[in-house]
């Protein structure tokens, strides 16, 4: 089974956009508006200012997905890629497409010197994806995540 891994375009948004309410709903059991979801995917497909998606494809089908987005850090003088919006298609899951598309933003991050690092949040219940996560070397016992959502 082979699994490429590539930018996203604007005829992704669809897929995108469905795995996005899927993850939503699965993680936080959200249920996400998704005319307001497929207007925020093509937001960042088309400004790559705001960040970009990378997918996983298998037999030619997206399988999976993650979008990485931009913070800068003084302490470092270097970008941050934050990881968010991870989804893999249940049947493709345990096969390696998460580890795939992590190494991939980590070859990034190693190959620009202008980029400092990864991160990512995780809700603190999805104990799958935290599994996941450690196993890929990544820590989370460093900081807590808050927030001022509108």
């Amino acid at each position: 089974m082979s699994i490429a891994i590539r930018d996203a375009s604007l005829s992704d948004a669809p897929t995108i956009t469905r795995f996005n309410a899927l993850m939503a709903l699965e993680t936080e059991n959200l249920t996400l508006d998704e005319s307001r979801l497929l207007n925020g995917v093509r937001a960042v497909l088309q400004d790559p200012a705001k960040g970009f998606y990378c997918v996983a494809e298998m037999d030619g089908a997206v399988v999976g997905q993650l979008m990485i987005t931009f913070e800068w850090s003084d302490w470092r003088n270097g970008t941050v890629l934050w990881i968010q919006s991870v989804y893999v298609l249940t049947d493709y899951r345990k096969k390696g497409v998460f580890k795939i598309m992590y190494n991939e933003i980590k070859k990034r991050v190693q190959s620009n010197p202008e980029y400092s690092g990864i991160r990512l949040y995780v809700d603190r219940t999805n104990e799958k994806a935290i599994r996941v996560y450690e196993a890929m070397g990544m820590q989370g016992e460093h900081y807590r995540l808050f927030e001022d959502m509108k």
